[in-house]
């Protein structure tokens, strides 16, 4: 009986262990542009600064939530992307700069991505043809993070209204 306990304790311990270690696994904003001509799906942009306390807290409480991580895994292209970057971006013809500015500056492609009005965090969606969808500025809890993945991500967008969806699901974050 005892041992029967113990393999019952080293089961849940391993299921727990690979639920929790999800990790959200980010691309450049190429590689997943790349990836949708490859494989349409929607890309999920993470625009953050080196300097956005916010930004950190996304990262530590929403997007290492492990439920949070596997649809985005699965669902999404998921990118992170510096909005103060220097390093240029090209997406076929087109070349994004970082655009010196007093002490810091902008990266030409986030300015694109939030239409010049900079906030941060921000997370961007695009459709599988690159359209933007929505912007969500400002931090999002995870439960709340997971109610917009998964509306946007099962296409619940196309045919339904952001309040009744929510009203009808449960998110699996307490």
């Amino acid at each position: 009986m005892i041992r029967i306990k113990y393999l019952l304790f080293i089961a849940a311990l391993i299921v727990y262990i690979n639920t929790s270690a999800q990790e959200v696994k980010w691309y450049t904003f190429e590689q997943a542009i790349e990836l949708n001509r490859k494989e349409p799906r929607k890309i999920m942009i993470d625009l953050y600064t080196n300097w956005c306390k916010w930004c950190k807290e996304m990262d530590n409480n929403t997007f290492n939530n492990p439920v949070v991580a596997e649809y985005l895994n699965t669902t999404y292209y998921p990118v992170k992307f510096n909005a103060e970057q220097r390093e240029d971006v090209t997406i076929d013809t087109s070349i994004f700069k970082y655009i010196p500015q007093g002490n810091s500056g902008y990266h030409q492609l986030a300015a694109a991505l939030l239409n010049g009005q900079m906030s941060y965090p921000s997370v961007v969606f695009l459709n599988e043809t690159t359209q933007i969808l929505y912007v969500n500025k400002g931090y999002s809890a995870p439960k709340q993070f997971d109610e917009i993945i998964k509306f946007i991500g099962g296409n619940h967008y196309l045919n339904t209204k952001w309040e009744i969806w929510l009203a009808g699901y449960k998110s699996p974050i307490n």
